[in-house]
């Protein structure tokens, strides 16, 4: 779709790809960093020790960020991160946004900061993704449903995770049928208040089929290789 038709209140299917399908997350820090991203430029948050938070989740698991940090980010974010899958060679994220202009201040945000971080990283130049994010409108909340399955599912194309997609740690599923890692930071609610429970929700998941349907809801991923 034309990215300035998105609209504020409405939720998007964001995703992207490395240019020639090239694996754009080599290892934990790289994902990390980009999760890192996502999380925390909902809002025109300035964070000049990138490197320095990073390290210490990849030693400690959390990020080391103040709460009054996170408060100012949710009372000012411009879109709401909802859902989220990192996969070797691209990405997916349910995000809405909620200030007009949002989603491209946003993506822009995180596509240049992640790209600048990995050309520095792996002493690389030019382009990183295969031209501007893909935004997907989510039509009606069926789709919606549908399409957090599908982000959520992704992981069952790595061999290693196939069944396990629960407990894959790069994406908000876990999150979203356990402990949430991110607190109010990742907005999941919107899906999760639609079931009794955690556990309805992952059967949900599990008995979608949402991967041989994908083109019935119009989602367009271009993603089949990892």
């Amino acid at each position: 779709m034309n990215r300035e038709n998105i609209s504020v209140g409405e939720y998007y299917h964001i995703y992207n790809r490395g240019v020639g399908k090239k694996v754009i997350f080599k290892d934990d820090r790289d994902r990390i960093r980009f999760i890192f991203l996502i999380l925390y430029f909902q809002a025109n948050n300035n964070f000049p020790q990138i490197s320095r938070i990073v390290t210490s989740y990849v030693k400690h698991r959390v990020f080391d960020i103040g709460n009054d940090v996170k408060s100012k980010l949710i009372a000012k974010r411009f879109v709401e991160l909802t859902a989220f899958a990192l996969m070797p060679n691209h990405f997916h994220l349910i995000v809405k946004e909620t200030r007009e202009g949002g989603m491209g201040k946003y993506m822009q945000r995180v596509l240049n900061s992640y790209t600048k971080y990995f050309n520095t990283r792996y002493g690389v130049s030019g382009h990183l993704f295969e031209g501007p994010y893909k935004a997907v409108h989510v039509e009606d909340n069926e789709q919606l449903l549908h399409l957090s399955a599908y982000v959520h599912l992704n992981p069952r194309a790595l061999k290693e995770w196939r069944r396990r997609e629960a407990s894959y740690p790069w994406s908000s599923y876990q999150d979203c049928v356990g402990e949430n890692r991110w607190g109010d930071i990742l907005k999941s609610e919107i899906i999760l208040e639609q079931f009794k429970n955690k556990k309805e929700y992952k059967n949900f998941i599990e008995t979608s089929g949402v991967k041989e349907i994908k083109d019935e809801l119009a989602i367009d991923c271009q993603t089949p290789d990892v």
